[in-house]
């Protein structure tokens, strides 16, 4: 029996059959004229037949769904994926990951992380998204809320969210989460982090040889070993190429808190330093508004950014050169791993100057002199080559 939208065809052929067959009901004779009459009527209804199936393909059958947001709150649309030709690898995938309270767009390595995570998912489809810690307490929630929200990978972005990721993985050994600048033992957590140390050694040499007045400062966060990384780095740094030099140290205890970063790096200019280092996230924002005031002011101070190139958000005209730190590299290549069944939980990556994880910008040269920088490269081929072992604390 005819189903769906033939069903609905057969019926209305039938009814019109039916009308044909009336009208001529008691008409047995044939003549040339009501012959061609009849043939006309047979015509007729075997045009209106051919309409009717065309109007029940259309009409009788389901009526698919319009592109837009599934209940599951993935989004159909014709563009990219399986739309646009194919499915991409990672399209059933949703990646995500918690900053910690220095926040996604501070200048450093949240926003590095989540610039990975955008890649990824320009790459290969994957879904990303991130929710943003204002204070300690919001990590564990945080990450629970992406945990039981079905994300493949969870990350934690930042060395104070160690304990809470230890907790959410001990309480959901299924799931598969990852950090960065901390090392979490647990079989399903991927833990990333770098030889800042190595990278920090680079930029104390461009310090040391470029300051005019022997006297360097340094400007951490919280005094965490991270940081501590930093500053035992570029205080070797200094002192191997320029014996001579001071460098003066200061903690904020934030990474959020650019005022105390301005305060910070006004006590330290005060003191005669031309060039500071900042280790400090968000913090360092408030180092950088500080040399751009006294550069307003006639007085012309550098400040070395970390993380990422932070010329492109303060400009050439404070950024002597950065410490680049390859979050962003790390959080795509691992969440890639996940999407080539690569993933591997309870394992620790350390990425340094070999790895292309920590070093300076590319484009360095635009306030880094080139005999400089050719120093700065004979010591990252010895520290390559374990002739110089850099101190990490």
């Amino acid at each position: 029996m005819a189903s769906g939208p033939f069903r609905c065809a057969f019926s209305r052929c039938e009814i019109m059959k039916q009308r044909l067959e009336n009208t001529n009901a008691g008409d047995m004779e044939f003549s040339s004229h009501g012959g061609w009459n009849r043939m006309k009527k047979w015509i007729s209804v075997c045009m209106i037949c051919i309409f009717a199936v065309v109007i029940a393909l259309s009409g009788c059958g389901k009526k698919p769904a319009a592109p837009g947001n599934t209940a599951d709150g993935t989004n159909q649309g014709a563009g990219g994926g399986a739309g646009a030709g194919g499915t991409q690898p990672g399209a059933k995938f949703n990646i995500g990951m918690v900053t910690d309270i220095g926040g996604v767009n501070d200048n450093s390595f949240n926003q590095s992380a989540w610039e990975g995570l955008q890649k990824l998912e320009k790459d290969t489809g994957a879904k990303v998204k991130y929710l943003q810690s204002k204070s300690d307490s919001e990590y564990i929630p945080n990450l629970n809320q992406m945990v039981k929200s079905n994300f493949q990978l969870v990350w934690g972005i930042g060395f104070i969210i160690g304990d809470a990721m230890k907790t959410v993985a001990t309480q959901n050994p299924e799931a598969k989460l990852a950090i960065i600048d901390n090392v979490v033992d647990a079989p399903n957590v991927a833990s990333v982090t770098f030889a800042e140390n190595e990278g920090s050694y680079l930029v104390g040499v461009v310090a040391g040889l470029m300051t005019k007045t022997n006297k360097i400062g340094f400007i951490g966060g919280m005094d965490i070993p991270v940081i501590k990384r930093f500053e035992a780095g570029f205080k070797a740094g200094v002192a191997a190429a320029n014996p001579n030099a001071k460098v003066s140290i200061n903690y904020t205890g934030a990474f959020d808190k650019p005022d105390s970063g301005k305060a910070a790096a006004a006590t330290i200019y005060n003191d005669g330093a031309d060039i500071i280092f900042h280790a400090a996230g968000a913090t360092g924002n408030g180092v950088f508004n500080e040399a751009k005031d006294r550069l307003k002011g006639g007085k012309k101070v550098w400040v070395i950014g970390v993380d990422q190139d932070q010329s492109k958000m303060f400009g050439n005209d404070v950024t002597l050169t950065s410490m680049m730190k390859r979050v962003d590299l790390a959080v795509h290549r691992v969440s890639n791993d996940l999407i080539n069944g690569k993933f591997e939980g309870g394992h620790t990556v350390v990425l340094g100057l070999k790895d292309d994880g920590v070093g300076l910008p590319a484009d360095a040269a635009k306030n880094v002199p080139e005999d400089v920088l050719k120093k700065v490269d004979e010591y990252k081929q010895k520290i390559v080559k374990g002739e110089i072992k850099v101190p990490e604390s």
